[in-house]
């Protein structure tokens, strides 16, 4: 009996130190020296943050690295890529009872940007090919009061510009592009974030790169651009003349100094998760599961490897119990959460939100943890 007793505690002490020893983010910032040391440099130089109209060296610096990377004209940093949203929209006049149409199916970020200038989000369906918004059921949503669409680029997937294009042509209705996942992401050779007016960005710590908290616009419209400046800095162009409604949106100097390293190392993590992605769906292909995948022309930054499965949550159960950090964006979309609570049908979205979960790729996670990533799939599936 004793001995039986001590076989069953040593089986217990291994799974927990296993399961200790073993954890699998599904994302997690990846920061080293080079950070460690802008950071040092930004805190003896002794200025923190800047209220300039161009900003602060730092920010000047990050900016010009943002622009040249996705090749626009202009990129603008901010504190927050709902700040981000915030700021485009401000920039485009959005005002009370003006409607933006945006997909149901995404962070509730998108929704309280809009919010936040008084307008009304209306909630449009996805496509099931690869969760982004749907260009039919948009077309059938447009009303007098439509002022703008957010397209989200969502999971580093791309949106269908192609329609989008046709739609924001037809009826004349400009389009920001929500691309807080998608940086890295191209079709055709083209960034998102530069398809339409303006793309709006997200450096958060679970994001492809980071700046700790931190957001950037980017644009090629100088209009647009000098807009935006002033929208971030309570609407000042020189000293306190305060011209237009702005509020303080600015990244602080240490943020900058972190996201401008980040950027330098961007290209090898993209490299690092497209590598993983490929390795992850080899091992699994042969499962009846919906892979993620690339359309024509596309190249994505596959921020976030989702698949979808009828058995999402015993598989999510079953993963988190192995220590792998696997995760279902969005369980509730956002007309369904308790402060919106809208009454609407969008058949494709509740589908998703019952049936996708995303798998750790990021560039820490190793070929053996996906392989164990694959086997616990098999083990459910």
């Amino acid at each position: 009996m004793k001995y039986k007793n001590s076989c069953i505690l040593n089986e217990i002490y291994r799974l927990i130190i296993n399961r200790i020893l073993l954890k699998i983010d599904i994302n997690i910032p990846i920061v080293g020296n080079e950070e460690i040391t802008a950071v040092t440099s930004v805190l003896k130089n002794g200025t923190l943050t800047s209220s300039a109209y161009l900003g602060g060296k730092y920010v000047q610096s990050f900016e010009k690295t943002v622009a040249s990377f996705v090749k626009s004209k202009y990129a603008i940093a901010v504190n927050s890529g709902t700040a981000a949203l915030q700021a485009a929209l401000y920039t485009l006049n959005i005002k009370k009872d003006d409607e933006v149409l945006i997909p149901s199916f995404t962070f509730v970020a998108t929704a309280n940007a809009i919010v936040s200038t008084g307008a009304k989000p209306v909630f449009v369906d996805i496509s099931k090919e690869n969760y982004t918004i749907d260009p039919d059921d948009l077309q059938k949503k447009i009303t007098k009061k439509t002022r703008a669409i957010i397209p989200v680029h969502l999971y580093g997937n791309i949106a269908n510009v192609k329609q989008l294009s046709e739609i924001s042509k037809k009826h004349n209705i400009p389009i920001i592009e929500d691309s807080a996942q998608s940086l890295g992401s191209t079709y055709q050779g083209k960034h998102t974030g530069t398809f339409f007016e303006m793309g709006c960005y997200s450096m958060y710590p679970a994001k492809v790169m980071t700046s700790g908290e931190g957001g950037f616009i980017v644009t090629n419209n100088k209009r647009f651009r000098d807009k935006l400046l002033m929208v971030r800095n309570h609407g000042m162009s020189h000293g306190y003349d305060s011209r237009i409604f702005g509020l303080n949106l600015r990244l602080p100097e240490i943020n900058a100094a972190i996201a401008t390293i980040q950027m330098k190392k961007l290209p090898n993590f993209l490299k690092a998760r497209k590598k993983n992605a490929e390795f992850l769906s080899k091992l699994i292909s042969d499962l009846k599961i919906i892979l993620p995948y690339q359309r024509e022309n596309e190249n994505i930054n596959w921020y976030l490897y989702t698949i979808a499965t009828a058995k999402r949550n015993k598989l999510l159960k079953k993963l988190n119990e192995k220590g792998i950090g696997a995760a279902a964006y969005y369980s509730i979309p956002i007309h369904k959460t308790p402060f919106y609570k809208l009454k609407i049908k969008l058949p494709v979205t509740d589908w998703a939100a019952s049936n996708v979960i995303s798998l750790p790729i990021h560039p820490k996670v190793t070929q053996k943890n996906i392989e164990f990533i694959a086997k616990t799939m098999r083990d459910v599936l």
